[in-house]
């Protein structure tokens, strides 16, 4: 059963477009990683500093295997985009819903 994955980022003031860009990067990189079923950036139209990323995944293991493929020297300059901690949960389907 696949399962779905939500992320939630919130820019740090002035760097809106900058986190943009990095989260296409970072999609570009967990996209191709076995499991990855679709993986989307999405943006708040009434909020500019907020993305969300919803992927859906063939298991959680996937999804946390392909952090990998990140480098860490990506995550440092991630720590200076944001306002505050991503947020993120996974979630499954319910059975006949």
């Amino acid at each position: 059963m696949a399962i779905t994955r939500i992320n939630e980022f919130h820019a740090a003031p002035n760097a809106e477009q900058a986190l943009g860009d990095f989260l296409r990067k970072v999609i570009a990189l967990v996209a191709e990683a076995p499991g990855c079923v679709s993986c989307e950036l999405l943006r708040d139209p009434t909020d500019p500093s907020r993305y969300l990323i919803l992927e859906t995944w063939t298991e959680i293991a996937a999804h946390q295997a392909a952090a990998s493929r990140i480098p860490p020297d990506m995550y440092a300059a991630f720590q200076k985009l944001i306002a505050e901690p991503p947020r993120g949960r996974y979630y499954a389907p319910i059975a006949g819903g």
